[in-house]
């Protein structure tokens, strides 16, 4: 027996080098030649660590040589976006500012995997430090959708699913802020969770906006999503957002069946500005979800329509200060020609930020100025707060709350070229990053086209098991 040569599943995978079916080595050999063959077409990596990942690899093997106990993804190769340290690895953001950043340390997610064992085969592009929903607002240029190479895969993760789909990794770390780790599974095709804020470390993440960033996992199938946050959700007393909860496994209620599960329908995600197959699809799977024992109820959370809003100005106003340390002076780029400090700094910056990154730092200084703070800033900090009492009364009521995970499908590259219309594909995500709550994108269907479509779940503060319970049933019902 060998290596299959279907695309394999994360549990497929631990599974064969356990049993010895094949090694570590042999397999990062094969998804590095899979690199190799495709990603000219993708532009899915930006750095392409293989020799690093054959050293890992190797030392997998040798542990398991030994009759050592090894951890469940030992000598299971993946990928990393690009704004997630790893140490002695070039961390670029996607950005110029950064094209030579190499960290001094990895990011603790990072860190777990590298104590794993498990091979980084390298590191995936992004829109630039995470500000964009197509992948395109990149320093070394778009990443393309494998379902169609005409396609954006979303963003800003676009390109860790666009590697999970397309079979160029197993399984890959992106970051959600508002999306951007659901919507781009949506647009390729694969399952796509961002856990409750805090569940996973954001230490070594560098930071778009604090309070909505976290770090999410692309995965081929569920279980394989779930396995993974099993690994990766540890306390880490470094990060002071960071929750201190007792290991949970996942995966151990994931089959026990959604019998009896209420699931609501906000009716504010189903009316305008959905697109008719995606809305068909969505609503097709929900009475898939009920034929398998789940009682479907329609609900209202009327400041869903002003989530967006809120989510763009107070993201933006933690941009302008996060980005604040990008001067020229400490790391990254510095400007060659300049006559004071102010210029260095203006120069340094004007040079190295791609136009998505001003347009969020210019509208943050701008909202949080004086006279426009009260107007805007806390207008939206007060609407998170009603969103998150709107939530908290609906989940009196449900278990979980299902919705389109975008809008439309994947579209045309180099085609929404307005900020609005970008910041639009988000309108579906942004409430769980809000209100912090966890949330899953499942593949539900296919447009007419071949177009993937997802669904999201969104659920109660810490319930991640029964997110994963209905996005399993969910797989079991839907072809796709």
């Amino acid at each position: 027996m060998g290596i299959s040569e279907k695309l394999m599943s994360v549990s497929d995978i631990a599974k064969g080098l356990n049993s010895k079916v094949f090694s570590a080595e042999e397999i990062t050999r094969l998804y590095s030649k899979r690199i190799r063959e495709i990603d000219d077409k993708l532009n899915a990596f930006i750095t392409v660590t293989e020799d690093n990942a054959l050293k890992t690899a190797l030392d997998s093997d040798k542990s398991r040589k030994n009759g050592d106990i090894v951890p469940k993804l030992s000598g299971v190769p993946f990928g990393v976006k690009d704004n997630i340290c790893t140490k002695g690895i070039k961390t670029t953001c996607a950005s110029a500012f950064l094209q030579d950043f190499i960290p001094p340390y990895d990011a603790f997610a990072a860190e777990i995997l590298k104590n794993s064992k498990a091979p980084l085969l390298g590191k995936l592009n992004l829109d630039e430090f995470g500000m964009g929903s197509t992948t395109e607002n990149s320093f070394y240029g778009a990443t393309k959708n494998p379902n169609d190479l005409s396609k954006t895969p979303g963003g800003s993760s676009g390109s860790s699913a666009a590697a999970v789909a397309a079979g160029e990794v197993p399984f890959a770390l992106g970051t959600d802020t508002g999306g951007s780790v659901r919507q781009p599974a949506a647009f390729c095709g694969v399952v796509g969770m961002k856990p409750t804020y805090g569940r996973i470390s954001r230490n070594g993440l560098i930071a778009f906006a604090s309070s909505f960033d976290h770090i999410g996992i692309l995965t081929r199938t569920v279980y394989d999503n779930a396995l993974i946050l099993s690994e990766l959700a540890i306390h880490d007393k470094n990060d002071a957002t960071c929750l201190n909860l007792p290991k949970e496994d996942f995966t151990e209620s994931i089959f026990t069946g959604i019998k009896g599960m209420k699931i609501s329908l906000p009716k504010e995600f189903f009316g305008e500005g959905i697109d008719g197959e995606v809305k068909n699809a969505v609503l097709s799977a929900a009475k898939a979800l009920e034929k398998a024992g789940a009682e479907l109820i329609e609900i209202s959370i009327p400041h869903l329509n002003n989530a967006i809003h809120a989510y763009y100005i107070i993201s933006s106003a933690e941009a302008s200060s996060n980005l604040a340390r990008f001067d020229g002076v400490r790391f990254g780029k510095r400007a060659e020609k300049y006559s004071d400090i102010m210029e260095l700094y203006k120069n340094s910056r004007s040079e190295g930020f791609g136009k998505e990154v001003k347009r969020r730092i210019m509208t943050g200084t701008y909202v949080l100025s004086e006279g426009q703070k009260d107007k805007y800033y806390e207008k939206a900090l007060k609407t998170c707060s009603m969103l998150r009492a709107e939530f908290e009364n609906a989940f009196e009521k449900t278990d979980i709350i299902l919705t389109p995970t975008t809008p439309t499908a994947a579209f045309d590259l180099g085609t929404k070229t307005s900020p609005t219309q970008r910041y639009l594909n988000d309108i579906f995500t942004v409430s769980a990053n809000l209100t912090g709550l966890p949330a899953i994108s499942v593949p539900c269907g296919r447009t007419q086209s071949g177009l993937p479509v997802g669904l999201q779940f969104i659920g109660k503060k810490l319930d991640e098991k029964t997110l994963y319970k209905a996005a399993f049933a969910l797989e079991q019902e839907v072809e796709f």
